[in-house]
């Protein structure tokens, strides 16, 4: 049972340095550059910890995609719901994606961005820091 488990977890894969360019559109089309940049401000917003810097990004096994940025760990705190709490940057990135693509989502009423949205989600349930994604896009 606990192999069958392990073979339908969801495996994120960091991009390649020399594949990064084609990443984004690959996944967003026409959008790329505004779910980076939505991305970004997101975390702003959510960390005062976040001043810019590099970002890796991810593809997902169920054909999903985030970025995370390339620090160690960040302090959340999301005004809407009450949530303020340390996370890893991995799950502070996913934070950062999944808020940007659900606005995005109704923004341009693109089903990309909901659909990027559900397969980060599936991923982030199997997260370690789960319980704190959750609790911070709750």
């Amino acid at each position: 049972m606990n192999a069958h488990t392990e073979s339908t977890r969801i495996q994120a894969a960091r991009v390649p340095e020399g594949e990064r360019i084609n990443t984004l559109p690959h996944h967003f089309g026409r959008y790329h550059l505004t779910l980076e940049d939505a991305v970004y401000r997101w975390l702003d917003e959510l960390s005062e910890d976040y001043a810019g810097g590099y970002w890796h990004y991810y593809e997902l096994s169920n054909h999903g995609f985030y970025m995370a940025p390339s620090l160690e760990s960040l302090r959340i705190h999301v005004d809407g719901n009450g949530f303020s709490g340390r996370m890893g940057a991995d799950a502070a990135g996913i934070t950062a994606c999944l808020f940007a693509m659900s606005h995005l989502s109704f923004r341009f009423r693109d089903e990309t961005f909901g659909r990027h949205f559900h397969r980060l989600l599936e991923y982030a349930a199997e997260h370690p820091e789960a319980s704190a994604i959750f609790a911070a896009t709750d």
